[in-house]
């Protein structure tokens, strides 16, 4: 080994570069902070060949001095902090002072820069470091052309010009989403391809994101103590095969955290799909003393004072967002018709009949969603003054009633036909999804609401409904269903296994499962929500899943998947026809229920048709 020398300060920054300068984007990233820094309200970027070629980045900030332009490209030189103080609280995007040094060491760089003040700019060169007089209105123009031309090595490792330009348009989506006050445009050679005016965040979000994206998306905004959360979280409906339109700020700057990674998977556990993943762009203000940004020279990292408590926020506010039920969210301005006289309760607007003609008595049985009846079995219909239905369904089924043709066929023709009337009102106003109008195929419900139409998967919303349910009912003692007659039926020697080694985890859900046979089960009580499941095929899914995991899993990590398993197979399956009452006791259950928008699968379990949905798509007024 040669004796100790201390390194030229060329190539002590192309050392630097290659942690800070990675790609085009890492470029782009310093400058565009920088800029903001700067307290730009107007950045232009231009890209050529993918941000290789060059890389322009002019903005109307307070720009640099004369004298401090050459310092500006010198190694831990910066304005933006002085102390350790200052570091362990910093608010800006950039505080290391290295950037604009290694650009330089390995790109052909000149800043020109005009002072508040100052009669005319400068010009800098990143090569020679020479200084001259140059033309600019106000701010900063940072140019930067041939990346690592000097590191011939190093450019290899570079894509192909759609992949660098991909990551830098990725990188000022971020700087955008980050400042919406800040109006910006990204050319990419030389056809514009954003022009992004000052707004709002969700004009902004809107604007990068795509509108579907907020229509899909709920707005979150929690605050607790020194933390606040804001910003949009989309529906499971509107989830992703990858991670690529997932957005988060901490204090303004973009990262890429595993502490918040986890907190947000953890809010859409039960309503998301395993292999789906979210939509978000969420914004995290705290106090930047609790926060170290100092980890990583990308400073795309960061490191949390009170990371547990981080979490439990960002967990909690998300969760509280998605588990609000979007019936209390229908715009019934939306509903406006375009043609005059089909509005709500207007008479081209209002049920004359209802769809299934069952005799009063046959329609007057209430559905009881902790015990759904077996489609073979139909449920004994009771007496009319045993009626157990809310108050709402009782005025519908007077409202129906009254509008059914008489007996026997059509109204004659000398006789008026029924007066229709408004939609039934509770007396706080009708029910955010509405009434039931009848069932489509044993599968769907259809319902009436202010809005317009509401289709609702009968299964799935059920399912989700039990699923809550089980899950507070686990939290204390479960009530259990004996069985009149014990469920007997025939298993492998793996599944007679997995029930003696788990009887302990299956009675603390509700089951009383015993031996009958060397290969028979016997199941004498069940859990009291699901006293009318398929008992057999319950019993060999849930076994299935002890047999993979322990029983300490399944009673822990493992619960909610367990419970899920049960709902699906408590919940009413299709062609199981439903009255009107049980129809409507449905939808109640559903407004009353957290996460009733999607089953425990992540599917949606209603949507909405607007009356204006309606009338574009049978052109009325058109």
């Amino acid at each position: 080994m040669s004796v100790i020398h201390r390194l030229s300060d060329l190539l002590v920054n192309q050392i630097a570069a290659g942690e800070v300068v990675e790609r085009p984007a890492s470029v782009l990233k310093e400058v565009l902070e920088n800029a903001v820094d700067a307290g730009a309200r107007a950045i232009e970027v231009q890209l050529e060949q993918g941000g290789v070629r060059r890389i322009r980045v002019a903005d109307d900030g307070c720009g640099i001095d004369r004298d401090d332009l050459a310092l500006a490209l010198e190694r831990h030189a910066t304005s933006k902090i002085a102390t350790l103080d200052d570091l362990e609280q910093v608010g800006t995007m950039g505080f290391r002072g290295e950037a604009l040094a290694a650009i330089a060491a390995v790109a052909r760089t000149s800043i020109t820069s005009r002072a508040t003040g100052a009669g005319h700019a400068w010009r800098i060169d990143g090569g020679d470091r020479s200084l001259a007089p140059a033309a600019l209105n106000q701010g900063t123009v940072v140019d930067v052309a041939d990346l690592y031309y000097n590191t011939p090595a190093r450019r290899k490792f570079l894509k192909t010009e759609g992949t660098e330009y991909a990551h830098c348009d990725d990188m000022f989506r971020r700087v955008a989403l980050a400042r919406p006050d800040v109006g910006m445009q990204l050319s990419h050679n030389g056809r514009v391809v954003h022009r992004l005016p000052p707004g709002t965040p969700a004009a902004r979000i809107g604007a990068l994101m795509g509108d579907d994206f907020l229509q899909h998306a709920r707005e979150v905004s929690a605050e607790g103590g020194l933390l606040r959360l804001t910003g949009f979280a989309s529906l499971p409906a509107y989830s992703r095969a990858s991670r690529d339109a997932q957005f988060f700020f901490v204090n303004g700057r973009f990262v890429r955290d595993k502490l918040l990674t986890h907190a947000v998977r953890e809010a859409y556990t039960d309503i998301l799909h395993g292999s789906r993943h979210p939509a978000y762009v969420l914004f995290l203000d705290l106090d930047p003393a609790g926060v170290d940004v100092n980890v990583h020279p990308a400073k795309i990292e960061v490191r949390f004072r009170e990371s547990r408590a981080v979490h439990q926020f960002v967990y909690h506010a998300l969760k509280r967002v998605l588990a609000e039920s979007g019936a209390g969210r229908i715009d019934t301005q939306a509903a406006v018709p375009s043609t005059p006289g089909t509005g709500f309760g207007g008479a081209a607007n209002t049920l004359r009949y209802t769809s299934a003609e069952r005799p009063a008595d046959a329609a007057s049985s209430s559905y009881d969603s902790a015990r759904p009846w077996p489609s073979s079995t139909p449920p004994a219909i009771p007496r009319q003054g045993q009626l157990a239905m809310d108050s709402a369904s009782r005025a519908y089924l007077d409202f129906a009633a009254s509008a059914r043709p008489p007996a026997g066929g059509a109204p004659s023709a000398g006789m008026p036909a029924a007066a229709p009337r408004p939609l039934p009102d509770d007396g706080d106003g009708a029910p955010p999804l509405g009434f039931a109008l009848a069932q489509l195929h044993g599968v769907y419900i259809l319902a009436q609401n202010r809005a317009g139409l509401v289709l609702v998967d009968m299964h799935a919303a059920h399912e989700r409904i039990l699923y809550e349910k089980l899950k507070t009912v686990l939290d204390g003692r479960p009530s259990v269903q004996r069985l009149l007659i014990p469920a007997v039926f025939s298993v492998g020697a793996k599944d007679m296994a997995a029930a003696e080694e788990c009887s302990e985890v299956l009675a603390a859900l509700g089951f009383d499962v015993g031996a009958a046979g060397p290969q028979e089960l016997a199941v004498r009580s069940v859990p009291a929500l699901l006293a009318n499941a398929p008992v057999a095929e319950l019993m060999r899914n849930l076994l299935e899943e002890l047999r993979e995991f322990p029983a300490s899993d399944v009673v822990t990590a493992r619960r909610n998947e367990l419970l899920a398993t049960m709902a699906c197979h408590g919940a009413v399956r299709a062609n199981r026809q439903l009255t009107i009452p049980e129809m409507n006791a449905l939808l109640r259950d559903m407004e009353a229920t957290e996460r009733a928008d999607q089953c425990n699968h992540g599917r949606p379990t209603w949507t909405q048709l607007t009356m204006g949905d309606l009338d574009r798509f049978f052109m009325r007024g058109q």
